[in-house]
């Protein structure tokens, strides 16, 4: 298992869940949520000045075939432009079908108000994402995911 934050970001219309791993890369934590639309991607660059990482996971909505729909290829949008103002940090996108539901189901099963907690649930999906790519280093020995490259 490779030492070093990691980053991840569930990337929505409106809000993106920010999570970051501890250097061991043993636990996942939120962060912050992020509005989307202007001044994202600056919030981002300064999450990765402050904390580091070794790498930036972004959730890909791949459809529940598993194929890239048009929300899959919107992210591949986003991922180019982190990859554009972020050319040093590789990049990650790793399939987060089901990481809003859990993390939704989750919060509602310790009774937060789901409608009120948007923001927070877009964290715990950041978070389950994150663990979600961990275990599956921890498992494989190899990152998880694949690494995007521009184009």
């Amino acid at each position: 298992m490779r030492s070093g934050v990691r980053l991840a970001l569930d990337w929505g219309k409106a809000r993106i869940g920010v999570a970051a791993s501890d250097r061991d890369a043993l636990l996942a934590f939120p962060v912050e949520t992020v509005a989307a639309g202007p001044g994202a991607i600056t919030r981002v660059v300064a999450l990765v000045a402050e904390y580091e990482p070794i790498e930036l996971i972004l959730g890909l909505p791949r459809n529940l075939a598993g194929q890239d729909g048009p929300a899959a290829v919107a992210m591949r949008a986003v991922a180019d432009e982190l990859v554009a103002v972020l050319p040093e940090l590789p990049l990650r996108l790793v399939d987060e079908r089901m990481t809003t539901a859990a993390a939704s189901r989750q919060l509602s099963g310790v009774g937060r108000n789901t409608r009120k907690q948007r923001s927070v649930i877009d964290q715990a999906a950041a978070v389950a994402l994150l663990e979600t790519a961990l275990q599956q280093e921890r498992n494989t020995g190899r990152p998880a995911g694949e690494q995007y490259h521009h184009g």
